[in-house]
């Protein structure tokens, strides 16, 4: 990859502020390349990509792009990359189609930067942040040569980039390998875990098994001398690589396996069975059964690697997970406060149920924002089922993010399913004010659009 970007000196990011193309940015600005690039809207992370010396600006105009870029004498020397939310008729993407830039979506580079080393990828619909931000933890804290291109932003780390020494043959890149667009069909990993195929995308994949086909693509590219580790019970087809199982239902007869799971003084304790060894005594760092689940699957292929029992027991200990992933932001005697990023029927119903679990006697609450009118229209009664375990539901708005409305499509469309009684439709304002004057017990802010903007504001009211 080295070679292929010789001739590169600057790099320009349509979509930067996105957690997997603010991840590039950084990588090439450890790379000694000017990088500088385009979002929407200014967000805490884009923040931090300027406080880090990159150049952005949020207005969709050509003589805002860097005059270095827009010199047609340095052309050659340009890469845009772009994501696939940027739409066909930005005025900056035509500026650089119109002129023959070169340009290549965030997936290509992605693998690109990752072909000629041994890379471990991640894929699923949901728990692909949790395992491979664990997975790379688990390689750092056992003094492995390691990078990691991460899709969320790691709280051991500080970061969704994590840098090792390319230059030596040791070297490992540990990936998160999305779905979306089925940018994962540009990897070719050594080792591979898929955590779930559940439904989702469909405005992309048009059905179900058409979403499952594309994974079973991405299992027949890992290599053939390599390993496909995959939870028990999805259809990942026939790949040349080896196959193996993960699970932690006591029932299934698993390679790698979760035994003897508990809470004790609100962590999760376990034991690891794999097809070697037993290893007991394990302590989970991140709450939630469904992390216990994301554990096992990184602690297989870590295994793999040449972890030892040792490191990766101290590992799994250590591991403080990814902002937004069932991040406690407030736990005193009056109230807890997490925040997840679940966006999807499975991960709401694997939150919430995992804080039921942490506080069985506690009355849980949650705000979630739907995200897409699409996924809004397409799951609906899912979302209803697993937004019925909270014991009180707050809705807001839905958030739209690349896609246009569509007529009847909106947050009142999933309340109106919802079968508790004790359900709401709230602006921001409202909710902010509600929460001055009460303390739930536990609070869980749910979704993956800009409700994350909420967390700060609702921990400040609940923290005093």
């Amino acid at each position: 990859m080295k070679n292929s970007m010789q001739h590169i000196r600057y790099v320009y990011l349509l979509g930067i502020g996105g957690i997997g193309m603010s991840a590039l940015a950084r990588y090439f600005k450890a790379d000694g390349k000017l990088v500088s690039g385009y979002d929407k809207t200014p967000t805490p992370l884009t923040q931090s990509l300027t406080n880090e010396g990159i150049e952005i600006h949020f207005n969709d105009d050509v003589n805002s792009i860097s005059v270095a870029v827009r010199n047609s004498e340095n052309k050659s020397q340009v890469l845009v990359i772009v994501t696939p939310a940027v739409p066909h008729n930005h005025s900056e993407l035509a500026f650089f189609e119109s002129n023959g830039y070169e340009i290549a979506k965030r997936s290509k580079v992605l693998g690109m930067l990752t072909a000629d080393h041994f890379t471990l990828a991640v894929a699923g619909t949901h728990g692909k942040t949790t395992t491979s931000t664990l997975l790379a933890h688990i390689l750092h804290s056992a003094r492995m040569n390691c990078s990691a291109f991460l899709g969320g932003i790691s709280t051991n780390f500080g970061s969704n980039l994590l840098i090792g020494d390319s230059s030596k043959p040791n070297h490992k890149v540990v990936v998160e390998a999305d779905e979306f667009d089925r940018s994962f069909l540009t990897l070719f990993p050594d080792l591979a875990i898929i955590t779930s195929m559940d439904a989702d995308h469909l405005d992309i994949y048009g059905d179900p098994n058409e979403m499952q086909n594309t994974y079973r693509a991405f299992a027949a590219q890992v290599k053939p001398d390599g390993m496909m580790l995959y939870k028990q019970g999805l259809e990942i087809g026939n790949p040349s690589c080896h196959k193996m199982t993960y699970s932690i239902k006591e029932n299934e007869s698993a390679d790698f396996k979760g035994e003897n799971i508990r809470v004790e003084n609100g962590v999760y304790k376990f034991t690891l069975e794999t097809p070697s060894i037993k290893i007991e005594g394990l302590t989970l760092g991140l709450p939630g059964r469904h992390n216990v689940e994301n554990a096992i699957a990184a602690s297989g292929l870590a295994l793999e690697c040449g972890v030892s029992p040792s490191d990766l027991k101290l590992a799994l200990a250590s591991f403080k997970g990814a902002q937004r992933r069932f991040e406690v932001h407030v736990k005193n005697e009056k109230t807890v406060y997490i925040d997840d990023y679940a966006h999807h029927p499975e991960e709401l119903r694997a939150a919430i149920s995992s804080a039921r679990e942490l506080y069985p006697n506690k009355k849980i609450a949650g705000i979630f924002q739907p995200h897409l009118y699409s996924r809004t229209r397409d799951f609906a009664d899912g979302f209803a089922a697993s937004l019925s375990l909270l014991d009180t539901l707050y809705m807001i708005e839905l958030y739209p993010a690349r896609e246009i409305a569509i007529p009847g499509v909106n947050s009142q469309m999933i309340l109106d399913k919802v079968s508790i009684a004790d359900k709401h439709l709230l602006s921001r304002e409202d909710l902010l004010i509600k929460f001055k004057n009460e303390k739930p017990q536990v609070l869980l802010t749910l979704g993956a659009g800009d409700i994350d903007q909420l967390v700060n504001p609702i921990a400040q009211l609940l923290s005093t």
